[in-house]
């Protein structure tokens, strides 16, 4: 079944998940998104991601951003991390195309409703196109758990030897992580991951500072996904 129709299919479920959300008495309001620190995109409302192709740096502060926007709005929905637990759309699935962006766009400037009933609030004047967009970036770019899951031996092995700190061939470790983090996809079809891999080898930069950093990077990340 193709990512997207397995995503419309669950629409339904949304439902469900804010009836959870409301009988638990989890707040309902929504957070604001800092994203000053990413480009200005215009006003009028865009059908394709554009931190795409503004380069690693801003994709990355995206993601960044994303992720905090996410975890503050629609997470007691759509799960920690992204990660659905079944009661709503796994977004993690969406393809990170054109299609995909036109179906998550609407979704999140006008809300869903279904029989009179909102299932999903509309973000899209309340939170504004860039927080919009960093969000679907941070989407767009969760990786495979069950990919990360399968190299954890690996990772742990490079974790204790970044924080071993001593004589650390930081040339060496570095492609090895970036070797792992080529072989982790995305759920989306986005051409890169942001894994813990990805993320631990962009940290290494020679630096006692920096092998600490890219060790931690893992820990967290290992243990986020035990």
């Amino acid at each position: 079944m193709p990512r997207t129709t397995r995503i419309l299919a669950s629409l339904g479920a949304i439902a469900a998940a804010a009836t959870i959300a409301q009988a638990a008495g989890l707040p309902l309001d929504i957070q604001a998104v800092n994203t000053d620190a990413l480009p200005d995109i215009g006003e009028e409302w865009l059908t394709e991601n554009p931190y795409r192709e503004q380069g690693e740096e801003v994709w990355a502060k995206a993601i960044e951003i994303g992720a905090s926007g996410y975890n503050q709005n629609c997470a007691r929905c759509h799960g920690l991390g992204a990660v659905s637990g079944g009661l709503a759309p796994d977004l993690r699935f969406l393809e990170a195309e054109e299609y995909g962006d036109e179906w998550y766009m609407e979704r999140f400037r006008h809300g869903f409703t279904q029989n009179g009933v909102t299932r999903m609030p509309a973000f899209g004047d309340l939170l504004g196109q860039k927080a919009a967009w960093a969000i679907r970036t941070y989407l767009e770019t969760r990786p495979d758990e069950d990919a990360v899951s399968a190299r954890s031996a690996e990772l742990k092995a490079l974790r204790d030897t970044l924080a071993a700190g001593d004589e650390v061939d930081a040339e060496a470790v570095k492609a090895e992580l970036s070797g792992i983090a080529e072989e982790i996809e995305t759920l989306s079809g986005a051409p890169v991951a942001d894994s813990i891999a990805y993320r631990a080898a962009a940290q290494i930069d020679g630096t006692p500072e920096s092998f600490h950093k890219a060790a931690e990077t893992l820990t967290v990340g290992l243990s986020a996904a035990q």
